[in-house]
This record gives structure tokens, sequence and C-alpha cells, in this order.
């Protein structure tokens, strides 16, 4: 089995928004070859992340539409705890998301961002 997904540890949903806290695990499928040396979480992989807890935990519609505002801070790496912060906005069709976590009892921002989501086209 190829592990695509972070486990989920914790969730708190009151739609249209959601706070998840999740372990990024070392062997998810990933992490191989982004890059063999330094080990990071590629940025296609958070935008994913974000569009699927939002189709399955807020209902967003599933087509990806486009992207804007989106800023890679900080690495996410093998085993980190992140984050998740999402927010449907219904009127204007668009996601933010912003990974987060704890250093130095600091918040940190990884990444933050709006997508435009819809529809499947025919």
């Amino acid at each position: 089995m190829v592990k695509r997904k972070p486990t989920l540890i914790e969730s708190d949903i009151h739609s249209p928004s959601a706070q998840l806290t999740l372990k990024v695990d070392a062997d998810i499928l990933d992490f191989s070859g982004h890059f063999n040396h330094f080990p990071l979480l590629p940025g296609v992989t958070q935008i994913d992340w974000a569009i699927f807890y939002g189709v399955e935990l807020l209902h967003t519609p599933p087509a990806f539409k486009g992207m804007e505002v989106i800023k890679f801070q900080e690495p996410i790496l093998p085993d980190s705890i992140v984050q998740l912060s999402l927010s449907w906005d219904e009127v204007k069709h668009k996601l933010s998301f912003k990974y987060t976590s704890m250093r130095d009892a600091e918040e940190v921002t990884h990444s933050s961002g709006k997508m435009k989501l819809g529809v499947p086209s025919e």
C-alpha cells in the first residue's frame, strides 16, 4: 500500500472552517525523491491535502480552478506535526488554507494561500 495522506491526529470542524492536526509521516510517498538528502513535503502535496480535506470535511466543490496568494515560507519535514486551517468562502468559491506548527513556543507558518474551486467541466 502506498501512503499519500498524513495521519489525522485531531479535527475541529465548524463549517465553513476546519482546524486539523496532522502528523506528516516520513513514509509518505511524496517525500521520495524530493530531495534525497533533505526530504521536504512538496508544495503540490500541501495543496492536494488542502483540497482533499476541504472536499471531505467542508463539502467544497472538488475541481481545482486556480490559485492566488500562494506562499511557501518554511519547509515541512518528515514526521512533523502540523496544523492545517481551512476556510471555505461559498460566495467567492475560494478555499483558504494555512499550514503552521510550533517551534520553541512560537507559531511558524509553513505555507498559506487561496484556491478557487468549482464543479468539474464537461
